[in-house]
C-alpha cells in the first residue's frame, strides 16, 4: 500500500466508532480528509450525524459533501473527535500541527468525550521530537515570544532551529486564527509536560502542537494492516 492508501484504511477503521445520531469533531490534515470523505458516503447512505470542522478547509470539505454541520458555540459538547497527528509517541503523545491548525483542532479535541487518531505507521516514533513542535504565535511582539520559547526549552535542555513557518510561495503561513506559527527543531523531546507547561505560561503563545492526554486510541496503518493503539 502507498502511504495515502495507509491514511484511508485507519480512517475506515474509526469510522467503525462512529454511530447515527453523534455529534463529532472532524480534524484537518491529510490523514483526517480522508475520514471526512468516507464519513460523507456514510452520510449519504443515511447515517445522522452532526460536525464540527477543525479548519476552513475541512468545514469546506464536509459541506461540499453533505455532512450536517455546526459550531462549538451551538454545540459545546462534542463524542468523538477523529483527527490525525504527525508523530506519535509513548502513551498516545502526539505532535500535530503540521497543517497549521492546532488551535483549532485542540479546542475540537478537548470539547469531545474521546479522541481517536489516524495515521500510517511511519508516524509512530519511539521520542517526541523529531518532526519539528509547531508553536502557534501572536505576530505582535513576534521577537520577543521567539526568545522566550528558546529560553523555556533550554531550560530542559533543548535547542535546535527555530523557523517562522512560510507558504509555498514565499510569504509568512497566517493560521484561520490570524497568528504565526514556529516550527521548533527540537529533535527529542524527552519531557513533552515540562516543555507543554513551560510553553504555556509564555504571553504571545496562543498554543502549542504537544496534545497530551487526548488520545484515547490510535489507529494506524502499515503494509501488514491496521492496528489498534490503546492506553498504557
Amino acid at each position: 500500500m502507498t502511504p495515502d492508501d495507509m491514511k484511508r484504511e485507519a480512517a475506515r477503521a474509526a469510522l467503525t466508532h462512529v454511530e447515527s445520531g453523534m455529534r463529532l469533531g472532524l480534524g484537518h490534515g491529510s490523514t483526517a480528509k480522508h475520514f471526512v470523505d468516507l464519513l460523507g458516503e456514510k452520510v449519504r447512505d443515511g447515517l445522522r450525524v452532526l460536525c464540527v470542522p477543525a479548519s476552513e478547509f475541512t468545514h469546506d470539505q464536509a459541506q461540499g459533501l453533505g455532512i450536517p454541520l455546526t459550531t462549538l458555540d451551538e454545540t459545546p459538547e462534542l463524542d468523538l473527535c477523529v483527527d490525525g497527528a504527525d508523530e506519535i509517541g509513548p502513551n498516545l503523545s502526539l505532535i500535530k500541527g503540521g497543517g497549521g491548525a492546532l488551535l483549532r483542532e485542540k479546542i475540537v479535541a478537548a470539547a469531545a468525550q474521546a479522541m481517536i487518531v489516524i495515521a500510517d505507521d511511519s508516524k509512530v516514533v519511539p521520542t517526541l521530537g523529531r518532526f519539528p513542535l509547531p508553536v502557534e504565535v501572536t505576530p505582535f511582539g513576534f521577537g520577543a515570544t521567539r526568545v522566550a520559547i528558546e529560553k523555556a526549552a533550554a531550560k530542559l535542555g533543548l535547542s535546535g532551529a527555530l523557523t517562522l513557518r512560510t507558504r509555498p510561495d514565499g510569504l509568512v503561513f497566517v493560521t484561520d486564527g490570524g497568528h504565526h506559527i514556529l516550527d521548533c527543531h527540537f529533535e527529542k523531546i524527552l519531557d513533552p509536560a515540562a516543555l507543554a507547561a513551560g510553553l504555556s505560561t509564555i504571553p504571545g503563545v496562543v498554543e502549542h502542537g504537544l496534545f497530551l492526554g487526548y488520545a484515547k486510541g490510535a489507529y494506524v496503518a502499515g503494509n501488514a494492516g491496521v492496528r489498534f493503539i490503546g492506553p498504557a
